[in-house]
């Protein structure tokens, strides 16, 4: 933006103008102000806090009238607006019309520059335009539920996963044994890590590696670089002179090189089409599709282990939900497409569990033109250009308004499965209550199918083999790449009778 251009946005914004039209437009939050829970923008004290940062765009809006009060604006320092929507119309209306189009909607990059920097701009994750959507192409079939959800594919992840819980099924039964306890307090997070990231690779790339060596080496060097990723965003200067300071750069250089280790097993199986490589059609390089497998390894396992982290969590609150997934899941002896499908309460705890605590909380797009969106219910709203979009997934989902009793018979922001089911006898079509989990529109996450498949395996056979109960009365959020439990997913954890493995 030239001088004189800053200069007249900056004017507008010291005058109060709202950049926006339409019958819905959104309403002004203020920079600084009293009672907040932190500052409406990440800065390197708060960066954080995501959830937080949201919640404080919705600082005083009861005060507003009308859809001001779920459409909010920050308009400051001479810099282009930021629109924060929690209105599912808006959400829904605005992922609808992104895409590669003139005129359309385009991902914001700016809240994954640190990931592009660790993984390379080409990956499905940052490119935008057609690039973009060459990508999305290649991996279509891979990706597709009617690839993934076939028996074989389904008893090879299965195979996996039962192999590596049998192991941790003794470890557990021999320090139950030397103990002499029955109940063993356990955080599941980290084993879930391990299960998610072997599945990714075993199956997925056809890759060979020990569980050992991804749970003791490549799962840590993948935390570490997603953590590093959210820093390098917020604050890459900051970080850069911390390292320099505390030797992290030889930490860094390190992880990295695991990372690209575990990038290199991934392509192994390629040349031998093993695991899905034989349904990706490409002449590319190995070295083009770098980025991608780096995306994907890291963020597959974030967003797969959130998944799962926080349906465990949820059942580990609600025995009689974990009561009802058991009497399902209790005499299948192999998991089939039939039976996951065909599991009605596990598949509303796991509907439940996106809407209430989505791993992607909030959804970044950019207008790359003044553009008018319309809602379902027919609300127009005109976006500036260079508008920074923030479409908030995680209040969208909570918000009384929307999911609450007068909806859907429940609370919003309390975990209820029956709510899809009370949704459904009231005759409200599905298409009209859109939780976001994996996004909308063309730019949905293209392993929604993958992800069902590895949380539902992982969640059914838990299920099966153990009881757990929560440790603490409520379980609290932190957020980065995604969101996951804040304890970790800490469990007291019981073998059921008569369990001899999975």
């Amino acid at each position: 933006m030239s001088l004189r251009g800053w200069t007249r946005q900056l004017l507008r914004q010291v005058r109060g103008e709202n950049p926006f039209g339409g019958d819905c437009p959104p309403t002004r939050v203020r920079l600084f102000g009293d009672g907040r829970p932190t500052t409406p923008v990440p800065l390197p004290w708060n960066y954080k806090e995501p959830i937080r940062i949201f919640e404080a765009f919705y600082s005083e809006a009861d005060q507003e009238d009308g859809w001001g009060r779920h459409n909010r604006y920050l308009y400051a320092g001479g810099l282009p607006p930021v629109l924060v929507s929690r209105d599912p119309g808006i959400i829904r209306a605005i992922q609808a019309a992104t895409g590669d189009k003139p005129g359309q909607f385009d991902r914001d990059t700016s809240p994954t520059a640190g990931i592009a920097r660790a993984t390379g701009e080409d990956s499905l994750l940052y490119a935008n335009g057609s690039v973009w959507r060459r990508q999305k192409s290649l991996v279509a079939k891979p990706f597709s539920r009617s690839n993934l959800f076939q028996p074989h594919r389904f008893r090879g992840f299965e195979r996996t996963f039962r192999a590596t819980v049998a192991k941790r099924i003794d470890a557990l039964r021999a320090l139950q044994v030397a103990t002499g306890e029955t109940r063993t307090r356990v955080e599941l997070e980290p084993e879930i890590k391990a299960i998610m990231l072997e599945m990714l690779v075993s199956n997925f790339f056809g890759g060979s590696v020990s569980y050992q060596a991804l749970r003791e080496r490549f799962v840590p060097a993948l935390v570490y670089m997603i953590d590093h990723m959210v820093r390098d965003t917020v604050a890459p200067r900051a970080q850069a002179i911390a390292r320099a300071f505390t030797g992290g750069n030889r930490v860094l250089r390190q992880h990295a090189a695991d990372f690209e280790e575990l990038t290199d097993i991934a392509l192994s199986g390629r040349a031998r089409g093993l695991g899905l490589w034989g349904e990706f059609e490409s002449d590319a390089p190995d070295e083009a599709l770098r980025s991608n497998i780096r995306v994907f390894l890291a963020g597959a396992m974030e967003a797969t282990t959130s998944f799962a982290s926080w349906a465990i969590s949820h059942l580990s609150h609600h025995p009689e939900w974990q009561a009802k997934v058991y009497e399902e899941v209790r005499e299948m002896e192999v998991y089939d497409p039939d039976d996951f499908t065909g599991s009605p309460d596990l598949n509303r705890v796991l509907e439940e569990t996106l809407r209430l605590t989505p791993a992607l909380y909030f959804l970044p797009r950019r207008a790359t033109v003044d553009t008018t969106v319309e809602t379902p219910d027919g609300r127009k709203m005109v976006i500036p250009e260079g508008t920074h979009i923030r479409l908030d997934v995680w209040h969208a989902n909570r918000c009384e308004d929307f999911w609450g009793e007068a909806v859907t018979g429940y609370p919003a922001d309390r975990f209820f499965p029956e709510r899809w089911e009370n949704i459904e006898r009231r005759g409200i079509a599905a298409k009209d209550m859109l939780h976001f989990g994996f996004g909308h529109g063309p730019r949905f996450c293209p392993g929604r199918s993958l992800g069902l498949l590895e949380v539902g395996l992982v969640v059914g056979a838990l299920v099966k083999i153990f009881k757990f109960d929560a440790v603490a009365d409520e379980t609290g959020v932190r957020a980065g790449v995604s969101t996951k439990p804040a304890d970790g997913v800490v469990v007291d954890l019981e073998l059921r009778s008569g369990t001899a493995s999975s």
